[in-house]
């Protein structure tokens, strides 16, 4: 029994301690602004291939005799498009979708059975004495043979059985983003392709909105303006978000999310 209360008091404890873990970051920034992440190298997940963001290598420019170009130079006929480690692209995000879904089922089934024994070489008039005993030797009388008139060998089997399952499911969905966003080409594939990432962050108040970006294009896809819409990235992760008082709100209390996994009815 002693045991049982250390490991009750234990657990308690535990849970304390974790929930005074979970709320010390907030205690500590009441009356404060959420903090803008610093600006620094994007450095890709663990699990992704790694995409940090090495800087192109400076290559000692070379003069050439006579000539009115320098090598490196931004020419008025130069593609000025993003395509090397470092360059910057806008990203056009446009997100309309909707969907619509609708699911019924219905189900019924109804089963009757009737089996007896009218006729078989005079046997069947022996059955309600195997049932409720000879007559004769009747000793409670009037019940069974009540039950002994009232037995019809045509109609000893009725059985029947009725089921019936009705469902019902429905979706209805639907989101709209319009964004811009500058991305900085973070790699280029051995195919030439693109790895480029994004993010921006806005603080009004005590809110905060992030806006993170990441995924892979063409080239070839970039526009003359060095835009591009979300439509034509590979392996797309937007992320719209944000933190503060008012998303904080918006979030249910960790008792209450315990609850709901832990309870299960």
């Amino acid at each position: 029994m002693i045991k049982n209360a250390i490991r009750k008091i234990a657990l308690t404890a535990a849970l304390a301690s974790l929930a005074a873990c979970g709320a010390a970051d907030r205690i500590s920034n009441i009356g404060k602004a959420p903090d803008m992440t610093p600006i620094k190298d994007i450095k890709a997940p663990v699990a992704q291939r790694s995409i940090s963001l090495p800087m192109p290598n400076n290559t000692p420019d070379k003069y050439q005799p006579n000539s009115l170009w320098r090598t490196g130079a931004r020419a008025f006929f130069k593609d000025q498009r993003a395509g090397n480690i470092g360059d910057i692209l806008t990203v056009n995000i446009d997100i309309s979708d909707s969907a619509q879904i609708g699911n019924s089922t219905s189900r019924s089934r109804s089963t009757a059975e009737d089996a007896g024994l009218s006729n078989f070489l005079g046997l069947e008039q022996a059955i309600p004495n195997l049932l409720y005993g000879n007559a004769d030797n009747d000793r409670e009388g009037g019940s069974h043979e009540a039950g002994r008139s009232n037995f019809s060998a045509g109609s000893m089997v009725n059985a029947d059985s009725t089921t019936s399952y009705e469902g019902n499911g429905s979706v209805n969905r639907s989101e709209a983003i319009s964004l811009t966003v500058a991305a900085i080409v973070t790699e280029v594939l051995p195919n030439g392709n693109l790895v480029i990432q994004g993010r921006q962050e806005v603080r009004v108040n005590f809110e905060k909105r992030e806006l993170l970006l990441a995924g892979i294009v063409r080239p070839e896809d970039i526009s003359s303006s060095n835009t591009i819409s979300h439509t034509q990235i590979a392996e797309a992760r937007i992320s719209y978000g944000g933190k503060g008082q008012l998303t904080d709100v918006q979030q249910p209390r960790y008792g209450t999310q315990l609850y709901d996994i832990i309870f299960p009815f």
